[in-house]
Parts: structure tokens; C-alpha cells; sequence
């Protein structure tokens, strides 16, 4: 899965949020922009964390089903899968 926009995604959402709410509170400009600062960079940081997690666990699910294969392999050799029947 591709999931290399998530945390720009995430990042971009709690931005527009966040404007919407300084607008709503009508806060100083220095205000809303040192929040917005600070949302954009903590989402950013926030979605990159998900995003590596998610990476995390997908590398060892692939890791995991390639050594099943493996395994089945390995027990079918010992169970004597050479192709004789005597």
C-alpha cells in the first residue's frame, strides 16, 4: 500500500482545522499563526510515526509468510517428498 502522502495528509487536515477554529475564536494573527506552526509540525511528526509503524508492520508480515513457506517445504523434504514409493 502506498502510504508515502499520510503524513502530509494528516498534516494538511489538522491545518485546515485548526485555521477554521482560530477564525471561529477570532485569535490574533501572531496567535493562529504560532499554532499553526505548531499543529503542522506535531501532525507531521505524528503521521510520520503511523506511517513508519505501519511500514514496521508490513515488512514483518512479509517476513512472517515468507518463512511459512519455508517451513512447509522443509516438513514435506523430511516426510520423505522425494517422488519414491518404495
Amino acid at each position: 500500500m502506498n502510504r508515502k502522502n499520510l503524513p502530509l495528509i494528516l498534516m494538511l487536515i489538522a491545518g485546515a482545522v485548526t485555521c477554521v477554529i482560530n477564525l471561529i475564536r477570532q485569535y490574533s494573527i501572531i496567535s493562529q499563526l504560532t499554532v499553526l506552526l505548531i499543529v503542522l509540525v506535531l501532525f507531521y511528526a505524528l503521521g510520520s510515526l503511523i506511517k513508519w509503524t505501519l511500514d514496521y508492520f508490513d515488512e514483518q508480515n512479509e517476513n512472517f509468510f515468507s518463512g511459512e513457506g519455508e517451513v512447509i517445504e522443509k516438513e514435506s523434504e523430511q516426510m520423505g517428498g522425494d517422488g519414491s514409493d518404495g
